[in-house]
């Protein structure tokens, strides 16, 4: 019988956000899977944990999930641990519940700390539908396809940044998506932890005279879907109706599904536009 992936979440910097059952599942497993074995190491003899502990990070990941995936078809159960914070969210963590997934071997999380969420709800901002994307990418070119997709996100946004490229991505973040609010939330659960609610501008500002220190978690207020519709309905002027017409009439729409999505673009009723197009 095949063991299970036990994906343990660990504390983000305050050592007594460690859950009981975090505990229990460390110490009765077979084997700890660790982002980086010597700082979990030291999280690992806090709580006098002596299981044995081997590494698996985003350098290792194709090598080492098959065999971790094997060690479990041989019924061993593994208990999975990053850095800090809930594994499989935004690390290697993600790959290894995928090949789990395809072998049909059990995964099961053992809920805790998570940087997202609560940097999620002390931000003051809306947290009933959020678009969470880690790390922006470096390479310069995929960096610039996020922000421009993230432009008309009306979801709240949440990114992580270090403090040594943290002034610019809150300018990149300012020139992409205009001067949204934002509460910059940094080094959360820990002897430092602030929360620095204010605005895209503000921020930039604030970090020019202030140099960052710690880690940052950036959630940023989503665009205004009021706004979204104005802008559409704007660019949709520059077309006469019958150019708009046409344009759905090209993608192969009969005539009543254009007219359908004409109104729906100008914000109009359907009626208009059939006395427009008489």
């Amino acid at each position: 019988m095949a063991g299970t992936l036990y994906l343990v979440a660990t504390p983000i910097g305050n050592l007594e956000d460690m859950t009981f059952r975090a505990i229990r599942v460390l110490k009765e497993a077979d084997i700890i899977a660790a982002e980086d074995t010597r700082n979990s190491m030291k999280l690992l003899n806090h709580f006098e944990i002596q299981t044995p502990i081997t590494s698996y990070h985003e350098f290792n990941k194709i090598e080492k999930g098959p065999k971790l995936v094997q060690s479990l078809l041989e019924g061993k159960n593994i208990a999975l641990i990053t850095d800090a914070g809930t594994p499989g969210i935004s690390d290697p963590g993600e790959h290894l519940v995928m090949l789990c997934a395809e072998e049909g071997i059990t995964v099961t999380p053992v809920p805790g700390a998570c940087a997202c969420v609560n940097a999620l709800i002390v931000s003051g901002l809306k947290t009933g539908r959020f678009a969470f994307e880690a790390f922006l990418p470096f390479e310069k070119k995929e960096r610039n396809e996020r922000l421009e997709a993230l432009k008309n996100e009306t979801r709240t946004i949440v990114v992580y940044e270090a403090p040594h490229r943290l002034k610019r991505t809150l300018s990149e973040l300012f020139e992409a998506l205009g001067d949204r609010k934002i509460s910059v939330v940094k080094e959360i659960t820990k002897k430092h932890e602030t929360v620095l609610r204010t605005t895209l501008s503000q921020a930039v500002s604030y970090f020019e005279e202030n140099e960052p220190k710690g880690e940052y978690a950036l959630v940023i207020d989503g665009k205004d879907e009021k706004e979204i519709k104005e802008e559409a309905k704007e660019e949709w002027s520059r077309y006469s109706i019958e150019e708009h017409m046409q344009l759905y009439l090209d993608k192969g729409l009969d005539k009543k599904e254009a007219m359908k999505a004409v109104a729906k673009d100008r914000g109009v009723s359907k009626s208009e536009i059939y006395k427009a197009l008489l």
